[in-house]
């Protein structure tokens, strides 16, 4: 790190009571994953890479990695199908795109950028999405590139219950105890002082097809504006929806000039005292500064602000 770097970066992996955490094993699978892309964003940032490169690419890592609800790593509908979602924002232009209820791509975060640069809308759906991907030349993968024991074993104990589930969720509520993955989000901040954010998911275990929650909803699940920050949720997306939090913490900043701490602290109440939000979030401001909050018991995140050492926590 240079005297004059000044870029930031955060990633998150999911919210919950984390309590498939309990071996050493996993927990330093969890935390040697996001170490390693973190390190792999400050590259890209110390090599003049923008935030929206490195914010997507560091989402497109986490979607690689298997143990998180996102990408490879998507959890079943009731169907027994993937449908994922994700969104990328821009927060020099307030550009964005975004997916919903796709199957079949690797890289869900790549085709909402494609949204974003190579068409007219920010959003698109199922079959149009995956249209679009084939006009760009997106490869396809196998249904069976997402398809593992463990998500199978998932789905059925949620069917068992009649339940949909978050992968964090406490033991109480949940319907299995050994769950494996999250919600996925990269928020950056670069040396250019712009900022950026993207958020990925294969969504709820058992939930209804067709159904859509708040990660490639801007300003619920997403958000990044100059003027005041970078957010990325993970959670139950359909409280985050109805608080529309992601722009609720950037209004905070805006409207009470309130630093990204601060906005934060106050989206997690807002949050809790509206709909009794189940989730956290991970924000940058526009000076660089990051902050993380949640409602559950932890979040799987991590952190390099102003081009410091990185930080990994549950």
């Amino acid at each position: 790190m240079t005297a004059t770097a000044r870029y930031s970066l955060m990633i998150h992996g999911g919210a919950g009571a984390l309590d498939n955490v309990k071996d050493q094993k996993t927990a330093v699978r969890y935390l040697d994953s996001v170490q390693r892309i973190l390190e792999h964003g400050r590259e890209v940032l110390e090599l003049g890479g923008s935030a929206l490169q490195a914010a997507e690419q560091c989402a497109s890592l986490l979607e690689d990695d298997p143990i998180f609800n996102a990408g490879c790593g998507s959890v079943l509908n009731e169907d027994g199908h993937v449908e994922m979602d994700a969104a990328i924002m821009d927060g020099r232009t307030l550009g964005a795109g975004a997916v919903a209820a796709i199957d079949g791509i690797a890289n869900p975060v790549q085709l909402a950028r494609l949204v974003m640069t190579e068409s007219e809308h920010v959003m698109l759906i199922a079959d149009g999405a995956m249209r679009f991907a084939d006009h760009c030349g997106v490869e396809r993968v196998p249904a069976s590139y997402f398809y593992t024991e463990d998500r199978i074993a998932q789905l059925k104990e949620a069917r068992l219950r009649h339940k949909m589930m978050l992968d964090h969720e406490s033991p109480e509520d949940c319907v299995c105890e050994d769950q494996k993955y999250g919600t996925i989000g990269a928020v950056a901040y670069d040396m250019e002082g712009n900022l950026a954010a993207a958020t990925s998911t294969g969504g709820i275990v058992n939930k209804r097809q067709g159904r859509v929650g708040d990660s490639p909803i801007v300003g619920a699940g997403v958000y990044a504006d100059n003027e005041t920050c970078a957010v990325s949720t993970t959670g139950y997306g359909e409280e985050f929806m109805r608080t529309v939090i992601a722009k609720t913490i950037s209004d905070f900043i805006y409207m009470k000039e309130l630093d990204a701490e601060e906005a934060t602290r106050a989206g997690i109440d807002y949050l809790r005292r509206k709909v009794n939000g189940r989730g956290g979030m991970i924000v940058i401001d526009n000076q660089g500064r990051c902050a993380s909050g949640m409602t559950t018991k932890k979040m799987i995140h991590g952190w390099i602000e102003h081009g410091g050492e990185a930080v990994v926590r549950f």
